[in-house]
């Protein structure tokens, strides 16, 4: 047998004694005939020996037997190796060391710094990375490119984005050129931090250089533009690209089509991906399974379910096929737009494909139905997953378990928190915290606090997101005075132990949930000393905390104390967010600056910040209040025609001025755009039909009030008593009737005294007979509510007359929804033409 063998297998036997192994292998390797090869064969088994069984001291009598009787670099490279790939790089270092002390002028390879770093580098010792890199520099040992590529990718990776620029920029003083890989390890690192625009400063750096980019380089930027909001800097990317004599691949275009959904611009998308599908006449990479599903979740979160549907069929038509990752982007998608009913069926239909639900897909259902309080469905799905076999999770669990809190059914909540640990299953930290939230957020205080204690008793590690969620509860029950003192008793107890833990030390989150309440409240000095507080506990503002304060101000009125505020945030390196200029236009607004609040628009613009929703609708309310309607619409056409898809508020705030000012025939005009976008939502008709009553448009009130009935709505909103009273008082007795006798054929339960001014208007037209006859149905009315207050003093009487089905597991009650889905943006065009 040969000697390295023969040694191996004689460590091998000794591994439980690593004393008696160590001493085996020192005698035979101080041999000077034993072979060199042979003693770097059995190296890696005594080092793992001796670093199992924690014997340092002997690791570092390994090196002097190293350097006394195996002098080759490779030898001492080997040991090097083995040490950082057990995982004690900082070991491996600390011998290097050791060495360089000992051997100033000995040189040492390249290969084996390379080989510390790279290792330094995924263990996360940037402790040594530097010292790697400092006796380097030193020993004057020759730099290669790689080096670099590693140094500058393992400071990325940590965060450390600016030494990694400077690592960079030294490489042409060290005699190295970057290459591709050095530009692409930096242009990801600026990516990743969200500082994409550096990155192609970058790439021109590159061209300028004449280092030749590849295709990954411009993805990379593509993507990351894409992420930040910035779809046209990620078009000019594309563009940069083609000049470059590159071409675009299927990565490019999902990040394009990603990006593009990303920020509602759906239909952008689509069209893209149409001429993706189209390869054969444009030359386009043809789409895959990534692209599909991006388009198909695109469809489902901007509630265009039809296009959406459409997708889905196509995916079953062509080679991509139905997996089960599109298949739960589809369920998400339904339970969204609260088509639960489809959702089930989807579930059903997976089953008949051969396609496994996963627990994902479970989950996603369960979710949908407990949101809409049908726990008794959610648990049915819950045992088809069990028949299935497929185990239920924390997440599972959860679910069901934030169905009951929000219902307020705290007992069944217990009884399944005990069905879930007895089933193995034991909530953790996160479960716990998300049933305290849904707690608080019911109001459901001595609960909460109980549930609290609980945790504590039973061991779980208390953490700032669990004081924080108190914290916020008590805010939100405007107990700001117990927030605070909950969050003094924190530093209290932070003092008084000293120790270093920052688990239970009160954030940044804690401080900006305070000072909000406090200057919603109006205690902007309490609010300005908390800020004073948080910085002397160095806990330092971020712009969320600035914005807390310029938001305050400016709707307080107090908009040159938000600009002095917005110096100060700039000061500390903060820039303007969408928030900050949505803030600033309702100050200005408020105080009818007009010129300055379009100014900040456009200033919003040069800045690459698009005005959203929230923009456009502080500008209508600000103008509209100041009379100014026809600027206001204004502004409609330049939402759509910029792409923002207003919503209901935007209407409402058009809506109710223009109503106010008589301008009624333009209201309507509003009001049916807004049911072509949103469709016949109860909301839209109760707020048209108060408004119209309110402007003594009563035959238009009229018109609004029969559609709303026609569809069943609840009339809990609608103004229906002052309306009959004015059509009486307008001598349009026959129209009060007609109404009167609508509400009653469809059944509703309502105000019985509605009758009363019809009654009394039909007896002095001598119309006794529908007289009497109204009066018999009103005494009948006021019967029947006064029993039902009788069965159940707690159950309010249902609007309708009708009986409804309210049990939880009602799935035709949430079909019928008519959310107007679709295409958006689309509609809104089509009206506009």
């Amino acid at each position: 047998m040969e000697p390295a063998r023969e040694l191996t297998k004689t460590l091998l036997n000794n591994t439980k004694n690593p004393k008696l192994a160590w001493q085996i292998f020192k005698r035979i390797a101080s041999n000077p005939q034993f072979p060199s090869d042979s003693f770097n064969k059995s190296l890696p088994v005594v080092t793992r020996i001796l670093i199992g069984a924690k014997m340092f001291t002997e690791i570092n009598n390994l090196q002097q037997l190293i350097l006394q009787s195996h002098t080759s670099d490779h030898t001492l490279l080997l040991l090097m190796r083995v040490l950082a790939q057990l995982g004690h790089v900082n070991l491996a270092v600390s011998q290097l060391q050791a060495f360089r002390s000992h051997h100033p002028n000995k040189p040492i390879s390249i290969s084996l710094y390379n080989l510390l770093i790279r290792f330094s580098i995924r263990d996360n010792h940037l402790d040594c990375v530097r010292v790697l890199y400092e006796d380097m520099v030193v020993c004057r040992v020759p730099f290669e490119t790689y080096t670099f590529n590693l140094l500058i990718g393992g400071l990325c990776d940590s965060g450390c984005l600016e030494d990694a620029r400077k690592v960079f920029d030294k490489m042409r003083e060290r005699g190295c050129v970057p290459n591709e890989f050095s530009f692409g390890i930096l242009v990801r690192g600026y990516c990743r931090a969200g500082r994409a625009g550096e990155g192609l400063e970058l790439l021109e750096v590159m061209g300028s250089m004449g280092v030749g980019s590849n295709i990954v380089v411009y993805n990379t930027l593509v993507s990351a533009f894409c992420k930040e909001g910035k779809t046209n800097e990620a078009e000019k990317v594309v563009e940069m690209l083609r000049e470059d004599g590159l071409v675009p691949n299927v990565v490019t275009f999902n990040s394009r089509i990603s990006g593009l959904c990303g920020s509602g611009k759906v239909l952008e998308a689509s069209r893209i991906f149409r001429d993706m599908q189209v390869d054969n006449e444009l030359g386009l990479p043809q789409p895959d399974m990534i692209t599909y599903n991006l388009m198909l979740d695109g469809f489902c979160k901007e509630g265009m379910m039809e296009e959406a549907k459409t997708l889905i069929e196509t995916m079953k038509e062509n080679s991509v096929g139905l997996k089960v990752e599109s298949y739960n982007i589809w369920l998400s998608g339904l339970v969204r737009n609260g088509m639960l009913l489809e959702a089930q069926g989807v579930l059903n239909e997976m089953a008949e494909k051969g396609v496994q639900p996963t627990i994902v897909s479970y989950n996603i259902l369960m979710d949908g139905l407990c949101k809409n309080g049908m726990l008794r469905d959610a648990k049915t799905v819950m045992s088809l997953m069990k028949n299935g076999g497929v185990t239920p999770d924390v997440v599972s669990y959860s679910i069901l378990l934030h169905g009951y809190c929000k219902k307020g059914m705290i007992s069944e909540a217990n009884k399944h928190l005990n069905i879930m640990i007895a089933n193995g299953c034991f909530p953790n930290n996160y479960t716990c915290n998300s049933l305290l939230e849904s707690l608080w957020k019911e109001g459901k205080v001595l609960e909460a606090e109980e549930l609290l204690k609980k945790m504590k008793e039973r061991g779980y590690a208390l953490n700032m997101v669990t004081y924080n969620i108190v914290i916020d509860g008590l805010c939100k029950l405007g107990q700001v005075d117990k927030a605070v003192e909950t969050m003094h008793d924190l530093w209290d107890q932070e003092d008084t132990d000293g120790n270093d833990n920052n688990s239970c030390k009160p954030d940044l989150i804690t401080y900006s949930t305070i000072i909000n309440t406090l200057c919603k409240d109006g205690k902007l000095d309490e609010a300005k000393k908390k800020f004073i507080e948080m910085i002397g506990r160095n806990v330092y503002p971020d712009s969320v905390i600035y914005n807390i304060f310029v938001s305050n101000l400016c709707k307080k009125g107090k908009v040159s104390s938000a600009f002095r505020v917005l110096k100060e945030m700039e000061k500390k390196g903060y820039n303007k967010s969408l928030q900050t200029y949505n803030s600033l236009i309702l100050g200005l607004g408020m105080k009818s600056q007009f010129f300055e609040m379009y100014g900040l628009m456009n200033e919003m613009r040069e800045r690459g910040i698009a005005p959203n929703v929230s923009t456009y609708n502080n500008m209508i309310r600000c103008l509209c209040e100041s009379g100014q309607t026809d600027d206001a619409t204004k502004l409609l056409d330049e939402m759509l025609d910029n792409g923002v898809s207003p919503n209901i508020s935007t209407f409402k705030l058009l809506i109710r001025p223009l109503c106010q000012i008589g301008e009624f025939r333009p209201a309507q005009e509003v009001f049916n755009i807004s049911l072509s976008i949103f469709g016949h939502k109860e909301t839209l008709y109760s707020f048209m039909f108060n408004e119209l009553v309110a402007g003594d448009e009563l035959l238009e009130a009229k018109d609004v009030f029969m559609s709303a009935l026609d569809r069943c709505y609840s009339i809990a909103n609608f103004s229906y008593q002052d309306f009959i009273n004015r059509l009486c008082k307008a001598e349009m007795l026959e129209c009060a009737t007609e109404v009167l006798k609508k509400m009653v054929k469809k059944r509703y339960a309502f105000e019985p005294a509605s009758f009363m001014p019809v009654i009394d208007g039909l007896r002095m037209t001598g119309n006794n007979r529908d007289a009497d006859e109204f009066a018999e149905l009103m005494l009948e009315m006021g019967s029947e509510i006064k029993v039902s207050n009788q069965v159940n003093r707690n159950t309010k009487v249902n609007n309708r007359r009708k009986v409804v089905n309210n049990d939880e597991s009602n799935w035709r009650n949430v079909l019928h929804r008519d959310d107007g889905s679709g295409a958006t943006l689309k509609i809104l065009n089509k009206n506009k033409a």
